[in-house]
């Protein structure tokens, strides 16, 4: 008998796999796609030689990540590549606000009257990542965190809607690239808990950058796989598990999934009724004939660009989207990798992609919407499209059934399920099955390929099994 069996082989499944083999537990992945990787793959998804990230491509949270800096990934291939600028944040007149590594060239770009407000905001945190990641990266009610003070002060300010925050500055540059980091989360700007995210993202620039990994996405997951067979584990894909009886006798059968798709394979019935899906994306990649022609210069340096000029603008895409409307003028989160990774993309050539907020399971094109956003910011830009692959909110959901209905999140950031997911109970990562555990980002502490939410489901499982001899 197996002591564990982890179905889906996500960056949450495979670094739940990970540390369990390292304890000494037999453990094997079950991975229904062809590859390994759920929301971290790369593929050629429009020309030959041009290798898109069909989901997460930029990893903040994942160079700064405890649960990956614990691992010897670099060993097993992982490089990370920063580009000169993590995030630029255009604006009609040419301008950008940057979030650079440097504080102080961050607070500038946001104009005199904003720097010093900036610099007062960060200033706290700064130097003491390491300790943050840790406390805020898991179930805040799970043990005491290791930073209580550090702990209180960001939470008074990541509890606060990213609308709320942004009232301290008296600029349109300052608040608008807050709204947009707060946009990750893909939720109406004036949530609770909004201005968590784009603090955290903020502090993640400067403290670790937002690089992403040469090759691609791909190379995390390939990372993880490798490092789990040194220790012992196995992985099989392309075996889609119905059933739990499908899959080999095991002590623990640990889930990458998303509840719904857990509460069915495991007969829990309607255990997750009330967990709550959020809004869709849309996302074009595109192979282009040369560089997005910017007119921020400083866009033209970063590896993510934010395309949204105003927070009222961004608050209004995110509200449409999660009301139910399509938004005419969409927000924008692009990035582009081949500026700092040559292996993306021919020689001259390269890989740029975009995303917008759509409603849940919408099914209508957005593609012309998103390049008339672009060409607002880069007059040219459709000149240069060799090719796009473009995928709403179902194309999405088939390529990875963990994204309900487009959902890239796994589940809303609104409300109480900010915090509860997937519901009220002390140890998320349980069920009502004493054998089955959840592990995907449906669980604490959410979205984004950092494996946090499949480290603390392994140590949920350990001490289940230590338990029980």
């Amino acid at each position: 008998m197996l002591d564990a069996v982890v179905v889906g082989a996500g960056p949450n499944g495979l670094t739940a796999a990970v540390e369990l083999a390292r304890r000494g537990l037999a453990v094997e992945v079950f991975e229904a796609a062809g590859t390994i990787g759920g929301g971290a793959r790369t593929e050629e998804l429009t020309l030959p030689g041009y290798r898109h990230d069909p989901c997460s491509a930029v990893h903040p949270l994942g160079v700064g990540s405890p649960a990956f800096r614990a691992m010897p990934l670099a060993r097993h291939g992982l490089e990370w590549l920063h580009p000169e600028l993590p995030l630029a944040h255009p604006f009609p007149d040419g301008t950008a606000a940057v979030l650079a590594r440097s504080v102080g060239e961050t607070a500038m770009s946001l104009g005199p009257r904003d720097a010093g407000t900036y610099r007062r905001l960060v200033a706290p945190y700064l130097g003491r990542w390491d300790t943050l990641a840790r406390d805020f990266l898991r179930t805040q009610w799970n043990g005491l965190p290791a930073d209580p003070v550090g702990w209180a002060r960001f939470g008074l300010h990541a509890a606060q809607p990213v609308s709320l925050l942004t009232r301290r500055f008296r600029d349109e540059k300052a608040r608008a690239i807050l709204a947009g980091m707060a946009g990750h989360a893909i939720a109406p700007s004036g949530g609770f808990g909004t201005a968590g995210p784009a603090l955290l993202f903020a502090l993640a620039g400067h403290a670790v950058g937002w690089p992403v990994p040469r090759g691609g996405s791909q190379a995390i997951s390939d990372a993880l796989g490798s490092y789990l067979r040194e220790q012992g584990g196995a992985i099989h894909v392309g075996v889609e598990v119905k059933r739990l009886d499908e899959l080999p006798p095991a002590r623990a059968y640990v889930f990458d999934t998303s509840p719904t798709a857990l509460a069915r394979i495991a007969g829990l019935g309607d255990a997750y009724r009330r967990f709550r899906y959020g809004a869709g994306v849309f996302k074009v990649d595109y192979a282009l004939d040369g560089p997005v022609p910017w007119t921020a210069q400083e866009a033209r340096r970063a590896g993510t660009v934010h395309v949204g000029p105003t927070s009222g603008e961004i608050g209004a895409a995110l509200r449409a989207a999660t009301k139910g409307h399509a938004p005419a003028v969409p927000f924008l989160i692009t990035a582009q990798p081949s500026l700092i990774d040559d292996s993306r993309a021919p020689a001259g050539k390269h890989t740029f992609w975009a995303y917008g907020h759509v409603p849940r399971g919408w099914d209508g094109d957005a593609t012309e919407a998103i390049e008339r956003q672009i060409e607002r910011f880069a007059p040219g830009f459709r000149d240069l499209v060799l090719a796009r692959a473009v995928a709403g909110p179902p194309r999405i959901a088939a390529r990875n059934a963990n994204y309900v209905d487009g959902d890239i999140a796994c589940g809303a950031f609104e409300g109480l399920q900010t915090v509860i997911r997937p519901k009220l109970t002390r140890v998320p990562y349980t069920t009502a099955h004493p054998s089955v555990f959840l592990c995907s980002s449906a669980t604490p502490p959410g979205p984004g390929v950092h494996g946090m939410s499949g480290h603390h489901a392994a140590h949920a499982v350990w001490r289940r099994l230590r338990g029980h001899g």
